[in-house]
């Protein structure tokens, strides 16, 4: 508010007709030009009074969050804003900043468009309302609501992902000069034995044209077929590694899928004699995951930790067998640890277990821990594993958790004191 109306409002009483008219063309003009501001903002802006009912919003608003409503059926309605957002996590999440009386706060949320996701970030600050004297000194500071201000950041998610796609693919160089190389050694010995069988048909064509004996035609072919079979296998580990992840990531919490997949799988171990203990992070963390794939990745794990303990308790009966999952969050990471009480692995074959088609399984593929390893990666974490022979393996999965970068001043105490009297 400008000065003139400042002034003016302390002095209304007083105002002549045609100064109380100019005085209100002023104020007019003022809401004008606020709600121009207002909605040419890129930004959503709700305002909600002290009962987070909505006193105002902007355009942006309206587009970028769900509301069960559209246009002014949102302003009109008398219940709090949560009640009125299609999105459950959303909802959730502001009726617990009303409910604790949560300010200065921001979380990151994923909405689902059809088969796309769009991530948008909220923060909630409270909304000041100054008391003025006629010397322009604040006199008085209380909360009479607060604002809820919404950031469309899917270009930034998607861009991130994208960026590190390509590093992915930068990576491959080094991984095609090492195929290259493989690739040399079974070229040059077909080369060898062809030259060799080239030489003793011509031979033969000059002397008597009798064939060279059978054995020694097919110890040659012999050593070109399984040279064929190398490059073979070469080529197709080398596709295997290189087709990218079809990750379609949004805003998950992981606890809630391994709590999903718990109920899902803890019967079948039970029925196995295998006891399942979790432990899993009392935070509501939630990261930029693929849902299927990170049940895939916990499934794969869990059947190779289900393999180890039958290996090593044979027995059907036995209640020995134990796998355990714990999740917590250090530095900024998530941290999901699965732990057995197999056979474990000897130190050669842990080293392995990541490439492809190495396996040590009479009917295993040697692909499933190579599809986590990539699946991990795309979720852009890593992936390790442990293991003692004859004690049992723990895999350590580590993922970022999403950082918006918005940083907040801290709550103002006074203030809350002087709303909640």
């Amino acid at each position: 508010m400008n000065d003139f109306v400042k002034k003016a409002s302390q002095k209304i009483s007083k105002l002549s007709p045609e100064q109380l008219s100019s005085f209100v063309k002023t104020l007019i003009g003022e809401k004008d030009r606020m709600d121009s501001i207002l909605s040419s903002l890129s930004t959503g802006l709700i305002i909600v009074d002290c009962d987070w009912k909505i006193i105002d919003l902007n355009k942006s608003a309206e587009r970028l969050m769900p509301f069960l409503n559209h246009g002014a059926d949102i302003k009109a309605d008398s219940e709090p804003v949560w009640t009125q957002i299609l999105d459950a996590d959303i909802s959730n999440y502001l009726k617990k900043c009303a409910e604790e009386d949560r300010t200065n706060v921001n979380e990151e949320f994923s909405i689902q468009n059809n088969d796309s996701y769009r991530f948008i970030t909220l923060t909630v600050v409270p909304l000041v309302k100054k008391e003025w004297n006629d010397d322009d000194e604040v006199t008085d500071t209380t909360i009479s609501g607060s604002i809820i201000t919404i950031e469309d950041i899917t270009e930034k998610r998607q861009q991130e992902i994208l960026l590190h796609r390509m590093e992915s693919l930068a990576s491959l160089t080094n991984l095609a000069a090492s195929v290259a190389h493989e690739i040399k050694n079974p070229l040059g010995a077909i080369s060898i034995h062809i030259q060799l069988l080239q030489k003793a048909v011509a031979k033969a064509r000059k002397t008597d044209g009798a064939l060279p004996p059978e054995k020694f035609m097919e110890n040659y072919i012999s050593v070109i077929n399984e040279e064929i079979d190398n490059l073979n296998k070469i080529v197709v580990d080398f596709l295997f590694a290189v087709r990218p992840v079809q990750a379609n990531l949004h805003l998950v919490s992981p606890d809630e899928l391994l709590s999903t997949f718990v109920q899902f799988f803890g019967p079948e171990l039970e029925n196995k004699n295998i006891q399942l203990n979790t432990k899993l992070s009392a935070g509501s963390t939630r990261l930029l995951l693929d849902e299927k794939l990170f049940r895939e990745v916990i499934i794969n794990i869990t059947q190779n930790a289900l393999y180890a303990i039958q290996a090593r308790y044979p027995d059907r009966e036995s209640k020995l067998g134990e796998i355990a999952m714990e999740s917590f969050i250090k530095n900024d990471f998530y941290y999901l640890t699965i732990a057995d009480n197999g056979c474990g692995m000897d130190s050669k074959t842990a080293e392995h277990i990541f490439e492809p088609y190495y396996t040590t399984k009479s009917n295993g593929t040697g692909l499933g821990l190579t599809t986590v390893y990539k699946i991990i990666k795309e979720f852009r974490g890593d992936i390790d594993a442990k293991s003692v022979q004859d004690h049992g393996t723990v895999f350590t999965i580590k993922l970022p958790i999403p950082q918006n970068k918005i940083k907040l001043l801290a709550d103002n105490s006074s203030l809350k004191e002087d709303k909640r009297s």
